[in-house]
Order: C-alpha cells, then structure tokens, then sequence
C-alpha cells in the first residue's frame, strides 16, 4: 500500500504533472475572462457592475452620472426600459463594452502561453494585476457587503453576492501568479 501511495506522489509530483497544471491553469484563467468578457457586452453583465464602477474612485469617471447610480439598479433578467435608457446615458454599456475588450484580450494572449510563453506572459501580468482592481470594490463598494435590513449577520465579514463575486479573484489572483513564476523559470532555462 505504502509503495502505491509513493507512486502516486510521484506521478502528481512530476514534472508532466507540473506542465498539465500549468497548462491548465492558463486555459481557466482563459476561460474566465473571455467568458466573463464576452458578457460584458450583454446590458445584464453591464448594469450589474455599475455598483462596483460607479463606487470606485479608480473608475467612476468613466460614468456621467456615478452618484445617481443606484435609483437606476435592475436585478438580473429584469427588464427596466427606464433604467436601460438612464444606464445608456450614463455610458454604462460604452464602459462596460470597453472593458469586455480588455478582458477578452487579456483571456486570449493567457491562452496564448501554451504556445508562445512570451505572448502568454504578458497575458498572465495583466491577469495578475487585474484581481487588485477588482478587489478594491470590497473596500469601495457598499453593495459588497450584507446590508443591515434586520437580521444580525451584516455587515464586515458577510459578503453579498456580490462581494462573494469579487472574493473568487483571490484565486484568479494566486493562478496567475504560478503562470508567471512558471513562465519567467522556463524563459529563463532557454
């Protein structure tokens, strides 16, 4: 039994084992932005980060009018023609198409490291640098935390599901960083 288990551990600590993690890894990191990045050109996706957006003073430029956000807020699949015309003026859908672009950029050249390990690792920095934006919305965005509406579970430390959305980048966050510590080690051995 112990030389089955030792074998094992040797097969999940080879170096083949290591390429398929790391290959992997990019294909995840991949498969979330572009999916993620596609949607934001969908008005549901779009209304949906206007919380985060319009909260943050790294991006609440990009809208004109970020303080009158939140009398304009529609739930997902609810159709609010008002709301819709108010979010176009206010360049939500512009913003949010803007950044499905980078995203879907930054998904393709992450994937593109399991051809080209420069092109991927530019792809895996940018991966690794977006979680820090996207994080800061747990500090600047009230809808990132359980509202206080009566019950005693609000507030710090209960995330919305929105804060709970925000709150998986912690791990998108440490993938990237194994793509580009694996990537700089095998740049570096050429």
């Amino acid at each position: 039994m112990k030389e089955l288990y030792l074998k094992i551990l040797g097969l999940v600590a080879g170096s083949r084992s290591h390429a398929i993690g790391i290959a992997a890894m990019k294909i995840a990191i991949a498969v979330v932005f572009l999916w993620i990045g596609w949607l934001k050109f969908i008005p549901y996706e779009a209304d949906s980060i206007t919380p985060f957006v319009a909260n943050s003073p790294f991006m609440s430029f990009f809208y004109a009018h970020p303080a009158e956000y939140a009398a304009h807020l529609t739930r997902e699949g609810m159709l609010n023609e008002a709301h819709r015309a108010w979010q176009v003026t206010n360049g939500t859908y512009t913003f949010s198409r803007g950044l499905g672009t980078v995203e879907i950029i930054i998904g393709l050249l992450t994937l593109s490291g399991l051809f080209s390990r420069r092109v991927g690792l530019v792809g895996a920095l940018l991966a690794f640098a977006t979680p820090f934006v996207t994080l800061s919305f747990l500090l600047t965005t009230p809808e990132a935390w359980v509202p206080a509406l009566g019950d005693a579970q609000h507030g710090f430390p209960y995330l919305s599901g929105a804060g709970r959305l925000v709150l998986k980048d912690t791990a998108l966050l440490a993938g990237a960083w194994l793509v580009i510590v694996d990537t700089a080690r095998r740049l570096l051995a050429r």
